[in-house]
């Protein structure tokens, strides 16, 4: 009897290793570890989920080198009499406190303890625009 019981548990102890595992855990993204050539398959996967389409009326392969020189000599010369302007009109002190006319707007510009008080007043239609440059 007491054989038995003996056998008994042996083949019970045995069936339960048997049964039992190692739990693993392996990452599938290689940014976390995982195998590299599951990269391109997330990617697609993920391209595929995507729902946002980029709205874009010319297709990158398509713009015109002509016209992006075009609007950058543009920009530069707007810049470049933006900034005479702004040396012309406030000279080398720079912005000083005060009240200008520029064309329809009237610019008021005073110093305060939050710091340079901007008020712009558009003199044709009315409207009004605070602009407040913090000291650093």
């Amino acid at each position: 009897m007491k054989k038995l019981i003996a056998i008994l548990f042996i083949l019970f102890g045995a069936m339960n290793m048997g049964l039992s595992q190692d739990f693993v855990y392996k990452p599938i993204n290689p940014a976390f570890g995982g195998d590299t050539f599951n990269y391109q398959w997330l990617l697609s996967s993920a391209s595929e989920q995507n729902d946002f389409k980029e709205e874009s009326d010319i297709p990158s392969f398509q713009q015109d080198p002509l016209s992006d020189f075009e609007n950058s000599i543009n920009r530069q010369i707007l810049s470049q009499l933006s900034r005479e302007l702004v040396s012309n009109l406030f000279g080398e002190e720079g912005i000083q406190d005060g009240t200008f006319e520029i064309g329809s707007f009237q610019i008021e510009i005073l110093s305060s303890i939050e710091g340079i008080n901007i008020t712009i007043f558009d003199t044709t239609d009315g409207a009004e625009t605070q602009i407040i440059v913090p000291y650093y």
